[in-house]
């Protein structure tokens, strides 16, 4: 990589190509003798008398027979574990000839990607430079190949010269590049030229109390009003926003009310629809436009849903007021929250590593998917199984007509116990979710096919959530019409009032202590963890992390939404890191034969958050109507599709699928050509270990078990680190476990 701040020679090379830039759009050659030749007819030309295209091609290939580049500069991403691969979107070819004349520089960007070589599988750009022979050191081949490596080094700016529509837009994203790239290494330069003792001092003298908070808050600052204007500004970007606002509305929307019925049934209406929805507004704009890190989004969630459980039983038992208690809970888990801001305690995520993600976001596709099938068990309890149809007789006397008594346009789902026999609806049921969440993926997935022009299958892929929702909400609720089928509980009345934290008694507080204490370590890890997809290197954020900033603002929101009655918040998966990747543009990448995703433009903007609890804001003027008509059912396919979705670039779950795949087919992917296959097995077993630790205490039937399972997802880190490490290899943990595109 050339300094460009200090470097005179790399802003001269930029400068020399730019005045009589070289540069060749949508070149239609999808082979390196076919593209050579295009740009060399065109550098060569009549401007170079003495130099002919033959000879050069002489000098740049290996021989006739092999026709491979001689010389070449691509682009290596190393990793801390010592493991690295090619940039294969792009190569520098470069050669020095005794007839030529001047250098001679050209940039080639082709129609499409073309295969060059073992690790040239996917190359979008050529820079082909040619120097005479006699050039001297600083201003040779490779000198000037560097200068221009060093600018297409960066994926961004890559994709920007992808999007330029004429030559002379080309030629000015690389004035910029070489201006913003000698500005940055400047101030890295000034950042590290100060002197050591300097340094040493001015961290002696700081205060350590809240240290990581400031940092934060320093940090994302500078980049509040870049939060809004990187929502808008770019190519696709307003495309890409509105197509993620959309994604996040339904995506929350949903579960909110799925999760607001089952709250109105655990605590008989003192939480119900409506209040979920206020919380989720409040909340989620709150956190849009206060948090550190605004890709996270923030929900109530079924383990929250259960922890409210479990205090309402623990008031029923008691004779507690369930309202100063649950405000008691949220306030003590907001005073814990703001202890481990103070001391800095998200500093731990550092020993959380990418098995310890991917195990959590396992279970909660595992919560999606036993959600889902406990709705379909009571649903076939309720119609299929349904003593009026196991038992005909008692089916006899009810009168034909009561069949269709019920229809979508019933809200309560207590209608249906009128119905008698309808083990169609358990068909129906089973119809729409598995129909949601087989043309929801069928969708997502659009974009690889070849059908429709690319804008289409873009557009199909992008709104692919929103789709199957709207699709078979309409299916269910008019399309059969005739078949009762069943939507969340709604109740009219709604009143806000502050609870009476003071009326509950010395032991109910300590309690709610003990209890608030717990429910702080579940903020926590899940928090935190949410945060730590959302910031995992392959995403390519630029504005840094904000744990402790963003533990705060859950911590204040939490707090408020506690002292009156509303549902408690933290940051969920998958939606944050599916909200990064639905803001990203994606590239597919052929890398030893293995083809992967990888991200090429991220976008970081607090619009999407913003805009998107606005519309659920909104959405309560909905209420019953036209929201009721989208049936349970539904939801459950809503659940079943973002545990679909969020395998996609697990690892764990990659791993997994080996243990049922021919060794032929094995993927060959990096900890596949690193690792023997016993340890990969062995470390993949004990990740399915500590999965099943986690789904014995987040699914126990015993209420009070389910408390410790805030405890047990904070013990993965230390099993990680000391109990994994004496079965398999730190070498082998470095590719298994590392953090890798």
């Amino acid at each position: 990589m050339k300094d460009f701040s200090t470097e005179v020679r790399a802003s001269m090379d930029v400068d020399q190509f730019l005045q009589d830039a070289t540069v060749l759009l949508d070149v239609p050659q999808t082979t390196l003798e076919g593209v050579l030749d295009a740009v060399l007819e065109r550098v060569l030309g009549s401007s170079e008398p003495t130099a002919s295209v033959a000879e050069a091609k002489q000098d740049i290939l290996l021989s006739e027979q092999v026709l491979m580049p001689a010389r070449t500069i691509q682009g290596v991403c190393t990793y801390d574990n010592g493991d690295f691969e090619y940039d294969q979107s792009w190569v520098c070819v470069t050669g020095s000839m005794p007839t030529l004349l001047r250098k001679r520089v050209a940039i080639a960007r082709l129609k499409h990607p073309a295969n060059m070589g073992q690790t040239c599988g996917d190359v979008r750009f050529l820079v082909l430079v040619l120097t005479p022979s006699r050039e001297k050191g600083t201003k040779n081949a490779l000198e000037t190949g560097r200068t221009f490596a060093t600018l297409f080094a960066e994926s961004e700016f890559r994709q920007r010269l992808w999007d330029a529509r004429t030559a002379v837009q080309f030629a000015d994203e690389l004035a910029v590049r070489a201006h913003n790239l000698a500005a940055d290494q400047r101030k890295v330069l000034a950042l590290h030229g100060c002197p050591a003792g300097k340094l040493d001092e001015d961290k002696a003298s700081k205060c350590t109390i809240a240290r990581g908070l400031r940092d934060d808050f320093r940090r994302r600052l500078s980049y509040y009003i870049s939060d809004y204007v990187d929502g808008v500004v770019g190519p696709r970007t307003l495309y890409k926003t509105t197509s993620t606002v959309f994604f996040l509305y339904f995506g929350c929307l949903l579960p909110t009310l799925a999760f607001g019925a089952l709250n109105d049934t655990n605590t008989r209406g003192k939480i119900d629809v409506k209040r979920c929805m206020i919380s989720q507004t409040l909340g989620g704009l709150g956190f849009a436009i206060l948090g550190g890190q605004p890709l996270v989004i923030l929900m109530t969630t079924a383990p929250l849903s259960l922890y409210i459980k479990v205090i309402y039983d623990i008031c029923e038992d008691f004779g507690f007021d369930f309202t100063a208690m649950y405000a008691c809970v949220g306030l003590w888990n907001s005073f814990f929250l703001f202890l481990y801001v103070v001391f800095d305690v998200s500093k731990i995520m550092k020993w959380c590593t990418r098995s310890t993600e991917e195990i959590f976001s396992l279970f909660i596709t595992i919560a999606f998917c036993v959600d889902a099938g406990r709705d379909v068990y009571k649903d076939f309890r309720r119609h299929y199984l349904a003593p009026e149809c196991t038992n005909p007789s008692l089916a006899a006397g009810n009168h034909p007509a009561s069949a269709a008594a019920g229809n979508t346009t019933t809200v309560a789902s207590a209608a249906l116990a009128l119905v008698p026999c309808q083990r169609d609806a358990s068909m129906l049921f089973l119809l729409l979710m598995f129909g949601t969440v087989m043309l929801g993926v069928f969708l997502y997935n659009f974009n690889k096919t070849p059908y429709l022009l690319p804008y289409l299958r873009d557009l199909l892929a992008d709104y692919a959530l929103p789709v199957a929702v709207v699709a078979f909400s309409f299916i269910g609720s008019f399309v059969f019409s005739d078949i009762q089928s069943e939507q969340f509980q709604y109740s009219d009345g709604f009143s806000l009032e502050r609870a009476h934290v003071e009326s509950l008694p010395v032991y109910g507080i300590l309690g709610a202590l003990g209890l608030g204490f717990a429910l702080s370590l579940l903020f926590f890890m899940d928090q935190n963890i949410s945060a730590a997809m959302v910031n995992n290197p392959s995403n390519k954020l630029k504005k840094g992390t904000a744990y402790h900033l963003d533990l705060l603002v859950v911590g204040l929101l939490n707090a408020g939404l506690s002292l009156f009655g509303l549902p408690w918040m933290h940051g969920v998966l998958p939606h944050s890191p599916l909200h990064a990747r639905c803001l990203a543009d994606l590239e597919e990448r052929v890398d030893q034969g293995h083809v992967h995703e990888v991200v090429v433009r991220s976008r970081e903007t607090r619009l999407t958050g913003v805009l998107s609890h606005v519309l659920i804001g909104l959405s309560l003027l909905m209420l019953p109507y036209p929201l009721s008509y989208i049936p349970t059912a539904v939801l459950n396919g809503l659940f079943l599709y973002m545990a679909v979705t969020s395998l996609i670039g697990n690892q764990m779950f990659e791993r997994v699928t080996l243990l049922f795949m021919e060794q032929a087919a094995y993927p060959p992917n990096h900890y596949i050509r690193r690792c023997p296959q016993r340890k990969i097995h062995l470390f993949t077993s004990c990740q399915l270990a500590q999965l099943a630790l986690l789904c014995f205490f987040g699914f126990a039937p015993w209420p009070y078990v389910q408390m410790v399972f805030p405890v047990i997802i904070l013990l993965l880190l230390p099993l990680r680190h000391k109990v994994i490490t004496l079965f398999v290899d730190p070498k082998y943990l470095a590719a298994l476990d590392g953090k890798h595109q």
